[in-house]
């Protein structure tokens, strides 16, 4: 049925005819711009739940697949398709997206803009993940700095930095990464159009290409420079936790819970897809550079008191073991590469939601002015325990499965760096388990008895996402199972260039 309806354009614009509603509402018309916020992002959330559950995964491959040419001379085309690796972050993004309005419900000031912008937002990180032409990719990737942007400097926060300097800075982060991947597209697109003699911007049309060895490892480090960047990979993490920290709560949320994994995801599907035997030269570096963010950001976190800032660290530690999961580049590996980044979103989406709902109330995000919080707001302290718990990677929780399966890949290839990077886990057990217990734990503080706890709307983020938290770590079969049917094909292209390799001239161009 879902094959002979246009599901995917649903899927992606619902939230653009949201915010399209929203703009001819009067701006006094607060509880109908919610509500239409509210239900286009349920819409398409309950539409990728469908999918999710209609993908074959006995046939693999791109499916529900959507194609209307659009430019002619470039080979561009409005082309959308999903795999077993697309689809958790498809999910994931309006998992996160519907969770993000009810953490804004209380937002008070330009109501209406806030959530035009935030649905816009929200269509252009699951547009990225959706499209198979790599022109419509980095289209969609533009389309989110403008919304993310705007959305930091009028709503955010500006306790440590001001909210315009973190605007500023996460915004000319992304543009510079913007611009290594267009160097590299607009090398891709060249080089292949001299190969093949017929203009091309489709994914798996490139990646059927045999590109000189020379121009794979060149193309590839300009895409392992623009989305290491988006990754945070060090030494490009700074502007990170910059962004969490003046962000308001839902731009935090989508920001460390999907708008990191377009890095992720664009290392796998276009750089080691397209360009295999580039990424088996640079991936040695990138699981270095992955150790630096697993370690160096742990050890900031143990020095922080800002609640946002330990968890924006934390993020950015995570986005490590995903690295060195890429990195690796064999089956199991991406496979755990993949459901970190779907783990680690709803993990920190959460995590940002309690902080928010918190600062919101309190005016705070000081370790050290809490203590004892449980008392008072049993429902939050359940949301910040959930969080910290899969942060820490506690088996059970959907994060574990993650870790345990990139260290099992890792190790293969690259045996001191996985042991190191093992000792990322003690780390942030440490940085973790003291942040709960200085907030959460000890004597009742009196002077948080008139804080409220989570009621009504508050509640639907810890309901929404710290059920998928405990899902996935119960029963991760059925998750592992869809992402393995995409992987395969990705790991495939890589084991043939082995072979290929041996006849290719290397180091021309």
């Amino acid at each position: 049925m879902l094959s002979n309806l246009p599901v995917l354009s649903l899927t992606l614009f619902m939230p653009i005819i949201g915010a399209l509603i929203i703009i001819f509402l009067p701006k006094e018309e607060i509880r109908p711009i919610k509500y239409i916020a509210a239900t286009s992002t349920f819409i398409s959330l309950a539409l990728s739940i469908l999918i999710y559950i209609a993908y074959d995964r006995s046939l693999g491959g791109m499916q529900f697949i959507e194609h209307i040419p659009w430019i002619a001379d470039l080979g561009v085309s409005y082309a959308l398709g999903v795999d077993g690796i697309s689809i958790p972050l498809m999910l994931l993004t309006n998992l996160i997206g519907f969770s993000a309005v009810y953490a804004s419900w209380k937002v008070a000031e330009r109501i209406k803009e806030f959530f035009i912008l935030l649905l816009i937002l929200i269509s252009g990180v699951m547009g990225t993940f959706l499209t198979t032409d790599l022109f419509i990719f980095f289209l969609f990737y533009e389309v989110v700095v403008i919304p993310i942007y705007l959305l930091v400097i009028m709503w955010g926060s500006s306790k440590r930095v001001s909210k315009e300097y973190a605007g500023m800075k996460l915004t000319i982060y992304l543009l510079i990464g913007s611009a290594f991947l267009l160097t590299g597209i607009i090398a891709l697109f060249i080089k292949a159009y001299s190969i093949s003699g017929v203009p091309s911007m489709d994914i798996a049309a490139l990646a059927g290409l045999e590109f000189p060895v020379g121009f794979q490892i060149f193309t590839f480090a300009f895409m392992a420079l623009g989305f290491g960047t988006l990754l945070s990979m060090f030494p490009f993490h700074a502007w990170s936790p910059d962004g969490y920290a003046g962000a308001p709560t839902a731009v935090s949320m989508i920001h460390a819970g999907v708008l990191k994994k377009i890095g992720g995801y664009g290392l796998i599907r276009i750089g080691i897809y397209i360009l295999p035997l580039g990424a088996q030269y640079i991936a040695p570096l990138i699981a270095v550079l992955a150790i630096g963010n697993i370690v160096y950001a742990a050890m900031i976190c143990l020095s922080q008191k800002d609640l946002k800032y330990i968890v924006g660290y934390s993020s950015v530690s995570h986005m490590g073991y995903v690295l060195i999961g890429i990195a690796a580049l064999n089956l199991v590996s991406l496979n755990g590469a993949v459901i970190m980044m779907f783990a680690h979103g709803v993990m920190a989406a959460l995590f940002f939601a309690m902080i928010g709902n918190l600062y919101e109330k309190s005016h705070t995000r000081n370790v050290d002015d809490f203590g004892g919080l449980a008392h008072q707001m049993p429902r939050l302290a359940s949301g910040f325990m959930l969080a910290g718990l899969a942060s820490l990677g506690l088996p059970g929780l959907v994060n574990f499965i993650g870790e345990f399966t990139i260290f099992i890949g890792a190790f293969k290839e690259y045996r001191i760096l996985t042991i190191i990077a093992v000792l990322g886990i003690v780390l942030t057990a440490v940085y973790i388990l003291r942040t709960l217990g200085d907030v959460l734990f000890g004597p009742r503080r009196e002077e948080w008895d008139e804080l409220q706890d989570l009621q009504g709307p508050e509640l639907v983020p810890l309901i929404v996402l710290g059920s998928v938290i405990i899902l996935g770590g119960v029963y991760p079969l059925d998750i592992m199972s869809l992402i393995n049917s995409g992987v395969e094909q990705i790991v495939m292209q890589v084991g043939l260039t082995n072979i290929q390799a041996t006849i290719l001239t290397g180091g021309s161009f």
